[in-house]
């Protein structure tokens, strides 16, 4: 497995901050190569991106969701994928948003791109789009704001 950990400071207060990022369904606006995201149930969502011309879909299945703190998630069947992405009030309106993820690299682009960096450089940059996008708009364009319990070992 191979993994990459970056944050980005946004200036929108935590709960504006995590309620966006539980719009799944936005991510296509700010994350580079995610076709679609879909919202099939409350813990689980179907992915269709693009990662240097090969398409694949998968489904991630959130694991742990604590409101204003966290949400993890990792992928069911076919891409392994994990990550967790953390959310840290600076103050009233300012956040520190962390995402860390795990993934396997499959086929020689996936290897090469791995050790390239690219899989770093893109989670930067979607940290960054991230933080445009909210900071133009202000405000979350939705919230759910449940819990969901890290399952017990």
């Amino acid at each position: 497995m191979s993994g990459v950990t970056e944050h980005v400071e946004v200036a929108v207060p935590v709960r504006t901050a995590y309620d966006q990022w539980t719009q799944f369904e936005e991510f296509p606006q700010f994350m580079e190569g995610v076709q679609e995201v879909r919202q099939l149930s409350e813990t689980m969502t179907h992915w269709t991106v693009d990662i240097a011309g090969v398409k694949r879909e998968f489904d991630a299945e959130i694991t742990e969701q604590l409101p204003d703190e966290r949400v993890a998630w990792r992928s069911t069947g076919g891409t392994q994928q994990a990550g967790v992405v953390t959310f840290h009030r600076l103050d009233e309106a300012k956040t520190r948003v962390t995402l860390q993820l795990e993934f396997e690299p499959h086929g020689v682009v996936e290897q090469a791109g791995d050790k390239l960096g690219i899989v770093d450089r893109r989670a930067k940059g979607d940290l960054e789009r991230f933080k445009t996008f909210i900071e133009r708009r202000g405000q979350e364009t939705g919230a759910w704001r449940g819990s969901v319990d890290r399952p017990q070992p």
